[in-house]
């Protein structure tokens, strides 16, 4: 029942997409393309050049992403079970408080747009600051309503060699 916000608002978000997911097929490359619409996450790991993964968020971890007819996006992925800090006052945490809380949220803006299989992003601002103003590309794949593609440096662990995994799932109306 905890997740019932969550659904509530995924299923009001894929209904006012729905609309503008449909034409987006027909949208020019230079828009978002396939990935107009509204995507609820499946996992957010990096894999290590020897093979083992890492769940970033923990096992079951959640998110959203809205990708509008424009592509312009937001986005946010978080750990399902965080733990609050220990007084109600978010300018009082302690440090490790104030760890967790960066570690186990990511959000962030900006626009989206594709080329055949590749997908053009543009950050506009995150929570991560050093994403702040940047750019990148990233193959995909879709496969049914899943969306998989890479993320070649990380927030955490690219020192190690690391690359992300992100794979989301479509919300249908």
């Amino acid at each position: 029942m905890k997740h019932a916000p969550l659904i509530t608002l995924t299923t009001a978000l894929a209904m006012a997409a729905s609309s503008f997911a449909a034409s987006a097929a027909d949208a020019p490359s230079s828009g978002p393309g396939v990935l107009a619409g509204v995507w609820t996450l499946v996992r957010c790991d990096n894999v290590y050049p020897d093979g083992h993964r890492v769940e970033l968020y923990g096992p079951n971890p959640e998110g959203l992403w809205l990708i509008d007819a424009q592509g312009n996006y937001m986005m946010d992925i978080v750990r399902a079970n965080r733990t609050p800090f220990a007084v109600n006052d978010k300018s009082r945490g302690t440090p490790e408080e104030y760890r967790a809380a960066s570690l186990d949220f990511n959000a962030h803006y900006g626009t989206v747009s594709v080329e055949g299989m590749v997908m053009h992003s543009h950050i506009k601002q995150a929570s991560f600051p050093n994403w702040d103003g940047k750019s990148g590309d990233s193959t995909f794949v879709i496969k049914g309503d899943e969306l998989t593609y890479t993320v070649a440096k990380p927030s955490s662990g690219a020192a190690e060699g690391a690359h992300g995994e992100v794979v989301w799932r479509r919300v249908r109306p």
